[in-house]
């Protein structure tokens, strides 16, 4: 479970238009992530100059929303999907009073997206009352 002070470091992190914009980028991306430049190409003529997307990527890296690899001479940055999750987790853990069927189960399912299709997947969400394949 994430600690009240990883959660505010990461909400400080996507608290600026740029950065979310750039976690909701690597988001959509999954896994695969994308490599600077196509996140400044992306993030069009509303985005900042290759030093500043270069500052905000830093931020959120920092703050471990996103991770960073080398791809030949490239650096591919994605989205680090266990701490969202651990982020939604975060605001909804106690969601009424912590007896919510819905809330809890929403969580169970974010702790599993690793950013790839799930469309020849079949999810078991487990709880004490039922099994469920979705």
């Amino acid at each position: 479970m994430m600690k009240e002070q990883q959660a505010l470091t990461s909400f400080a992190a996507i608290s600026q238009e740029t950065r979310l914009r750039i976690v909701r980028l690597l988001v959509v991306a999954g896994a695969d992530g994308l490599a600077a430049g196509a996140i400044a190409e992306k993030l069009g003529s509303d985005g900042a100059a290759a030093p500043r997307i270069s500052f905000h990527l830093n931020q959120l890296e920092q703050a471990g929303l996103i991770q960073s690899r080398r791809n030949g001479r490239f650096i591919v940055y994605s989205a680090v999907f266990s701490t969202l999750s651990d982020l939604v987790a975060f605001l909804m853990h106690d969601c009424c009073h912590g007896h919510c069927q819905y809330c809890d189960k929403a969580i169970s399912l974010f702790a599993l997206c690793e950013g790839r299709s799930t469309d020849d997947v079949d999810v078991v969400v487990t709880d004490a009352a039922r099994t469920e394949t979705l």
